[in-house]
């Protein structure tokens, strides 16, 4: 029988339960939907059992090509920002709140006022936005005090599946950090933002260092799920972080790059940089950090530019056509020029009320020309962000790319171009999953380092290499189209 270890990434819209063997192969996956409520504008929500659910039903499909007998080990990748109130039995008070969420765009820059911008930059490694979980903690302290203060944890996604697969609700260094709460230096909770918030600390998960057994599989819960009873549970984290691990972004000179939903270009860095340019972030395997620039849409931006006006992806063959016609397209799509920011914009600006800006239409252009300006106006965000971490003395040789975006051959020759760096192709769909198989089969035994366990279990197929002859069109492009957000920042904040 293969051994396996099952990596679990419970993210925003669906659980996904993937079982790996030693050499990185997915042998089977299952997986399940979540919805999400919005119970008012700007409100975003989850009950959490509909991830104890949607983890269940995802086994459930998983048993159907794998024995559970094979399992050596699990871990969880999770949504990051999304938080769960819970009573003593581990029941929800109130429906959790996810990233998504701003009820908190009104009171987080009163929020980051009375603490410091430079003191929460500094000690959380998040530059002021209105993500973090902390912000939304502020709200309900003005908003909904009785049930902050009859909260007993204040749980990550971590914590929660961990406590209902082990009885220990704990949280990871790495699913912890997004919160804006954690000190991401000293690797705990800080008290002075725990203090402005009314926050007890014993609200707040056992912290434990990524990597590490959180307990074993009760058995209630392998009744439950189908799994064996005492079955070791390892601290995994953050999807962002896993799906960094899941791509050996670790290696030396390797830029992680997720072209999914929200675009994340993510590098490895020995000590928490801090910069308006990117999220730092601590790393998955308890070395380390994550430097993150990040924007919320990417190919979700995309998706709107086809579907509002490029015809909709009801065409099975649109991206076909418009990849077709726009490769015969010059950089800067003769004129048309975006901004992507389609729900506000993140580095450098961290402004939510930012709003897409359209500029150059004319009657000489088509659907082809929106369709490559989109692509475009996302690669330069991220080549610059990639240019600002170089800054930092950072040694940058190759994009590992992951996500739906990594499937256009257009798209990753622009970002070839537009950094002047190979774009590879991880042959990972699942990464964030794969990231957590790692930490299991590393805390497992299987290899004798996190590093190890990545080589063995991370794989690229193809590379685009960059055209020297287009740098500096790009860079004349992305000058241009930089200056649009302060040219267009007023109209945002009019709605």
């Amino acid at each position: 029988m293969t051994r396996t270890v099952i990596g679990i990434d419970s993210s925003t819209q669906s659980t996904k339960v993937v079982a790996f063997d030693a050499a990185g192969n997915a042998l089977a996956e299952g997986r399940a939907s979540h919805d999400i409520a919005s119970p008012a504008p700007g409100h975003h929500e989850q009950d959490p059992d509909w991830w104890w659910d949607a983890l269940r039903t995802a086994l459930g499909e998983l048993w159907q090509s794998v024995d559970a007998g094979s399992v050596d080990a699990i871990a969880i990748s999770n949504q990051r920002e999304t938080v769960a109130f819970l009573d003593a039995s581990g029941a929800a008070l109130r429906p959790a709140m996810l990233w998504l969420d701003e009820r908190a765009f009104t009171t987080y820059e009163a929020f980051a006022e009375r603490l410091g911008h430079e003191f929460l930059h500094r000690t959380t490694g998040k530059p002021i936005d209105v993500i973090p979980v902390a912000n939304r903690l502020d709200w309900m302290r003005q908003n909904e005090p009785e049930t902050l203060d009859a909260t007993a944890t204040i749980a990550d996604v971590q914590a929660y599946l961990t406590g209902r697969l082990t009885g220990r609700r704990c949280a990871s260094w790495s699913s912890a950090d997004p919160f804006g709460i954690l000190d991401i230096q000293a690797m705990d909770w800080s008290i002075p933002i725990l203090e402005a918030v009314g926050v007890r600390r014993d609200q707040l998960p056992e912290l434990v260092r990524p990597g590490s057994l959180v307990g074993r599989v009760t058995k209630e819960a392998a009744e439950r799920l189908g799994l064996k009873t005492d079955t070791p549970v390892f601290a995994a984290g953050g999807d962002g972080q896993c799906a960094g691990l899941g791509t050996n972004a670790f290696e030396a000179g390797t830029i992680y790059l997720n072209l999914g939903t929200a675009t994340i270009t993510g590098v490895y860095s020995p000590t928490p940089a801090i910069n308006r340019n990117w999220r730092t972030m601590t790393g998955p395997t308890g070395e380390g950090y994550f430097l993150e620039s990040i924007q919320k849409t990417g190919a979700f931006f995309v998706n709107w530019v086809v579907d509002t006006f490029c015809g909709g992806r009801d065409d099975p063959h649109v991206f076909e056509r418009l990849e077709a016609e726009a490769a015969k397209l010059p950089v800067g799509a003769d004129g048309v020029t975006m901004t992507p920011h389609l729900a506000g914009v993140m580095n450098p600006h961290w402004d939510p009320a930012a709003r897409v800006a359209i500029v150059g239409l004319s009657a000489n252009h088509g659907k082809a020309h929106l369709y490559r300006a989109a692509i475009e106006a996302i690669t330069v965000e991220i080549a610059r962000g990639i240019a600002a971490m170089r800054g930092e003395g950072l040694t940058l040789e190759r994009i590992r790319a992951i996500g739906g975006g990594a499937n256009s051959p257009l798209w990753m020759q622009m970002i070839a171009d537009a950094t002047g760096l190979p774009v590879e192709r991880s042959t990972t769909v699942e990464a964030s999953a794969l990231g957590a198989a790692i930490i299991a089969a590393t805390g497992e035994g299987w290899f004798g380092s996190f590093d190890a366990a990545a080589h063995a279990m991370t794989r690229v197929a193809g590379i685009v290499m960059p055209q020297p002859s287009e740098r500096a069109e790009w860079d004349r492009f992305s000058h241009r189209q930089a200056g649009l957000y302060g040219a267009t920042k007023a109209y945002g904040r009019d709605w």
